[in-house]
């Protein structure tokens, strides 16, 4: 490595570069915001089309500085800038907003409105834990075209110059643009929403039998892009035995959430017909082949014998189960593990492993949204789950599994990045 060279790859062609300089030499009007909507930056620019020194607006929350005009009823500039700032801070994706009617005070003329019109887009800055730590709120002011559109439009008799003409031109196609953009969100957004619900539909609560000592949560991806391809089950093979399986899927929405049914039914008929994990796995991955969008979908299987006080398990391509003893030391099933579905040759079995566990034992399965995080050791995230459930290993297991959810699951905007399935067993 260089002197130069950092740790995260090649260095800056330009490290010199003054950043603060660039910023304020923008022509285009910048704001920077922080998660709670207060200004910490402004360029030259902005401060120029808003006729609002630095000092007037940092440290201030954007709408106390530019309220709506209380002169003007129809005002909606504020609740639809803070819509889409939202929207930011939940998605973590840009937003482009309509053109906006949002009046702004005259500089030194308090309560004295002057009429403008707004074409903003709103951009995130997400950190290394993948949350939106700052907003660019950048906007260009189209009032002299919305000026010439209305023009137009009242006195169409009255001939516009060719720039005027064009100019109204370009306005109706970028409102007619924004009408669509905002069509395909919420169609998107209903997408989303019946995914989710077919998703939750498809899977089980604990069955009543199971209550007493087994727990499971789903909790869907903040993202419209990272839902619906997780699933869990569990199965009484008889008496003695129980198998417990958490899958998922590569891909999101509606078809994710298909690919999940087909395969969780697959899976539940292979366990019950081969009795072993590695087998019924084997069985998945065949039938995993003939389903469009089911390649590389991971699984882990296992098979509990309380009789024998026994656990067999078979990982495809899946993070590993935690067994936590009564003592509260956590073991990492990872003794075997084989790739994703589809990713291996029919020919080569599948792996299986058995451990021995002692009554009052926790086992734990979940899929990778629990514990992945951006720019973070798949170790790390790991590791933080066994922390967490040697401290609440004594619970019962709902209050387990809302401990462990509430220890390593996002809270905050944007929430998880990925969907999340839980399994907690009492053994």
């Amino acid at each position: 490595m260089s002197d130069r060279e950092g740790p995260d790859g090649p260095p800056h062609p330009h490290p010199g570069i003054d950043f603060e300089s660039v910023f304020q030499a923008l022509p285009t009007p910048v704001l920077l915001l922080d998660r709670d909507l207060v200004m910490l930056e402004a360029n030259r620019a902005y401060q120029k089309i808003s006729g609002r020194s630095r000092a007037e607006l940092l440290g201030r929350l954007v709408f106390d500085v530019f309220p709506d005009n209380p002169a003007d009823p129809q005002a909606t500039g504020t609740q639809a800038l803070r819509a889409s700032l939202e929207r930011v801070l939940a998605t973590g994706e840009r937003d482009t907003m309509a053109v906006q009617k949002y009046d702004v005070e005259a500089p030194g003329r308090p309560g004295v409105f002057e009429e403008r019109y707004w074409s903003p887009i709103n951009i995130p800055v997400v950190g290394g834990d993948g949350r939106v730590v700052l907003i660019i709120h950048r906007v260009q002011e189209v009032t002299a075209l919305v000026r010439a559109r209305l023009a137009f439009s009242a006195t169409p008799g009255v001939p516009l110059s060719r720039e005027d003409a064009m100019a109204a031109d370009l306005l109706t196609r970028s409102q007619e643009l924004q009408e669509v953009n905002q069509q395909l969100r919420e169609a998107h957004a209903r997408a989303h929403d019946i995914a989710i619900t077919l998703q939750r539909a498809m899977l089980p609560s604990a069955p009543s039998v199971h209550r007493a000592y087994a727990a499971v949560r789903y909790r869907p991806a903040a993202s419209f892009l990272h839902v619906c391809g997780d699933w869990y089950d569990l199965i009484d093979l008889d008496e003695n035995r129980l198998a417990i399986t958490v899958g998922d899927v590569v891909g999101h929405g509606l078809e994710a959430a298909s690919i999940m049914g087909q395969l969780r039914s697959a899976l539940s008929a292979a366990i019950h017909a081969t009795q072993q994990p590695d087998a019924a796995l084997q069985t998945l991955a065949r039938s995993a082949r003939t389903m469009p969008g089911a390649l590389a979908t991971t699984a882990v299987q296992t098979l509990v014998d309380r009789a024998a006080h026994t656990i067999t398990y078979s990982r495809a391509g899946h993070p590993p189960p935690l067994l936590a003893h009564p003592d509260g030391h956590v073991a990492v099933l990872d003794a075997v593990g084989d790739p994703p579905l589809g990713a291996s040759d029919e020919a080569i079995p599948r792996s299986q492993a058995t451990v021995r566990y002692t009554p009052g034992s926790v086992l734990v399965l979940y899929t990778d949204g629990l514990i992945e995080r951006r720019d973070e050791d798949i170790d790390t995230g790991l590791g933080r789950l066994a922390t967490s459930l040697r401290d609440h290993h004594a619970r019962d297991p709902e209050d387990l599994a809302d401990a462990l959810l509430a220890d390593l699951s996002p809270t905050d905007p944007p929430g998880p990045d990925d969907d999340i399935a839980l399994v907690v067993v009492r053994l």
